[in-house]
């Protein structure tokens, strides 16, 4: 194999930026631990820890970010108002459902299980990426989603995104 050619061990790349790309089915384990592939483990970064966060409303599933990637998003609560009461019942709502994890030595996390109640996530999981994070998925409720998507709303999604 030539030294451009990307092997699948390897994290995707852009510029030297690495990405969540692809997907893949897993097994939640007897003691409902989920395995994150290599690959994106390899893109993690410092700290070695994940944000699992819900989404709100449906469709029900859960974004997985990388410790690094969700301090940026998080320094918003450092200039939010104290008498921000919206806000804060958000990040207070939020903070307390969500958890930060690392993984064990063959790559598997432990979701706590009300959030994977929440997400429908009972045997099989499809983890999708995102790019900057992937999403752990029912896989019926994904089938779902993407045959809500058709390719007029991915052209206006994609204009509204930048791309």
């Amino acid at each position: 194999m030539s030294k451009k050619a990307q092997r699948r061990s390897d994290p995707p790349t852009a510029g030297g930026v690495r990405y969540f790309c692809g997907q893949y089915r897993h097994n939640l384990d007897p003691k409902r631990r989920l395995t994150i592939p290599a690959e994106w483990r390899a893109i993690v970064g410092e700290p070695a820890q994940f944000f699992v966060v819900p989404s709100v409303g449906e469709p029900r599933l859960l974004y997985v970010y990388p410790a690094r990637v969700m301090e940026p998003k998080l320094q918003n609560i450092h200039n939010l108002p104290m008498a921000d009461a919206k806000g804060r019942a958000y990040l207070r709502i939020m903070g307390a459902r969500s958890e930060i994890l690392g993984w064990d030595v063959q790559g598997r996390i432990r979701i706590r299980d009300d959030l994977l109640e929440y997400a429908r996530l009972t045997d099989e999981v499809l983890l999708v990426g995102n790019y900057e994070g992937f999403e752990l998925w029912n896989p019926d409720e994904w089938r779902k989603f993407e045959q809500s998507v058709n390719e007029q709303s991915l052209v206006e999604a994609s204009k509204y995104v930048g791309i």
